[in-house]
């Protein structure tokens, strides 16, 4: 049994056969896959899955604290599986791929803005977004 299937058990989720395979799908993903992607490969593994399918599972997946949704300014809703530590988001506006890093100093830095303004911080996301730096090209 993959993680998030392991997870749906555990909170008393149904799990369907379409539901398990698009569990695992969601489990061996190293990227940030939106629903059109999830349908791409769940269907390679059994064509009877129907992109309403995997919509209504990850709408309830992300309600049961399973899965957390992203926005990347992509005009799709990208998925990943709910973090067990806390990590932040760098996106490449070229290609769309998704960057995941932890920075103690941004850490530290977030905390201390909040503090100043009179706050303890309890949560937040950061996003960043960037293109690639420019290789430079070797004198010829």
């Amino acid at each position: 049994m993959d993680r998030i299937e392991k997870m749906c058990v555990e909170k008393g989720m149904r799990m369907t056969e379409q539901r398990r395979v698009i569990a695992r799908v969601l489990s061996v993903s190293k990227d940030h896959p939106d629903v059109e992607e999830l349908h791409r490969r769940a269907a390679a593994i059994d064509s009877h899955i129907s992109i309403a399918t995997v919509y209504r599972t990850v709408r309830l997946f992300e309600e049961s604290g399973i899965l957390e949704r992203h926005d990347f300014r992509d005009g799709r809703s990208r998925y990943e599986e709910t973090p067990e530590s806390h990590h932040d988001h760098l996106i490449d506006m070229k290609t769309g791929k998704v960057v995941e890093f932890v920075d103690p100093e941004i850490e530290r830095l977030q905390a201390e803005i909040a503090r100043r303004l009179g706050y303890r911080l309890v949560d937040h996301r950061l996003e960043l977004y960037g293109v690639p730096l420019e290789e430079k090209k070797p004198n010829a």
